[in-house]
Formats: C-alpha cells, structure tokens, sequence
C-alpha cells in the first residue's frame, strides 16, 4: 500500500496541482478516481466537504486531508522539501501570500469565467446559479472574464527578477498557479506573453511531473471547445 493515496477527478485543476505535486515531490503514492463517488456515505465519512483532492495518510490527525495548497504545505512540512517550500520566513511567506492570493481571489473569478462552458456546477449565490435571465448570466461570465487580468498581473510581483515564485526552481505556489492557468484554455483566453512563457518554464522545469497530470486537464478541455 503507497504511503500516500489521493481521491481525485482527473479534469480538475484543484486536483492537477496535488498530482503535479506528488509527482514532483518524488512521493510514494496511489490515485483513485473517485468520479461520481464523492456524496457516498463512504467518502462522506472521510472528508464531509465532498471536495477532492483528498490526501489520505496514516500521518494526519484524523487520517485525512482536503485542499491542495494545504496537503502540498503538510507534505513539504513532513518531508523536507525545501526547495518546493522555502523555509525561510520571508520566501515562505511569499510562497504562501501567492497562493492564498490565487485562491480566494484570482480563482473565483477563473471558476466564474470557465465553469459554464466547461460544464462545472458554481456555487450558491453567484449569478450562474440564480434565477436570472440568461443574459444576465452571461454578461457576469463576461464579467469575471474581463477582470481576470489584473489579478493575474498582480502575480508579477511575487516573481520580479526571477523566473518562479519560488526563485530558480517552481515552489508549490508556481504549481498551484501553472495548473490554474490551464483552465483558461476552454475560453480562449488572451494570455499575456509572460504567462505563456511562464506555463512552459514550469512544464519544462518539472517534465512529466506536469505534463503526464496535465495531459487529462488538457484532453477534458480539449474535448469541451470541440463540442
């Protein structure tokens, strides 16, 4: 049995960065696909908010784990991995800055932007989930589309003078960003030269690491603008 086993659901971005990780980190680990299985009684009891990906391992408190930013922190923490999570406070703090950044404010409007074509249900409370008309609903796509690019332009800031968040290597923080970038793909969106380069240098630095996960994010979108 692997040290470390992930519930996930291959087209997701949130899961893509765990698998990236796990990959990259050099982890004993073994992949269920839990699609159509995450509101059974069985994973229910295992993580209550339905969310994948979920980490479990013997290590944990209560035997289990959701949310990629923070199973990628308690991996780096348990193993040592300094180079994807720097433990100097300042770049430990940057790390962390751009991926609690990301998190609650580039990727909400990512999810609002992308879920109606990708076919993601949003949550309660946004305009895609209401009783307004359709037009309304789109225009809030458009919305969120247009107002993409500031935050994403803010993530500049964290890299000013070196190619990564996490300097001349891909922190967790670049792993988390890179695999949400990928969605941006189901809208044509105009990506800024730098993420572009960006994107490859991450693909590049961590080889099949990103690109093997990445290739079910990418064939899931694919088949999506196809339709």
């Amino acid at each position: 049995m692997a040290e470390n086993t992930l519930s996930i659901l291959k087209p997701s971005v949130n899961n893509l960065t765990a698998r990236i990780f796990v990959r990259a980190a050099g982890l004993d680990f073994e992949e269920v696909d839990v699609w159509g299985q995450t509101t059974t009684p069985e994973f229910l009891a295992k993580d209550p908010a339905h969310l994948t990906p979920l980490l479990e391992q013997e290590g944990l408190p209560r035997g289990s784990l959701w949310e990629s930013c923070a199973m990628m922190q308690y991996l780096c923490n348990t193993h040592g991995l300094d180079r994807l999570y720097p433990t100097d406070p300042g770049e430990r703090a940057m790390t962390d800055s751009a991926m609690f950044y990301l998190i609650g404010t580039f990727y909400p409007l990512v999810a609002r932007a992308t879920y109606p074509v990708l076919g993601f249900p949003q949550y309660a409370g946004e305009a895609a989930t209401s009783a307004a008309s359709d037009e309304i609903k789109a225009q809030a796509q458009k919305d969120a589309e247009a107002a993409l690019a500031e935050p994403l332009e803010a993530f500049r800031f964290f890299m000013e003078g070196r190619p990564f968040i996490g300097g001349d290597h891909p922190s967790i923080a670049d792993i988390r960003l890179a695999a949400t970038l990928e969605f941006l793909k189901a809208i044509d969106y105009g990506f800024p030269a730098w993420t572009t380069e960006y994107m490859s240098a991450v693909e590049e630095a961590l080889g099949e690491a990103y690109s093997e996960p990445a290739a079910d994010v990418r064939g899931f979108v694919a088949s999506v603008v196809s339709r």
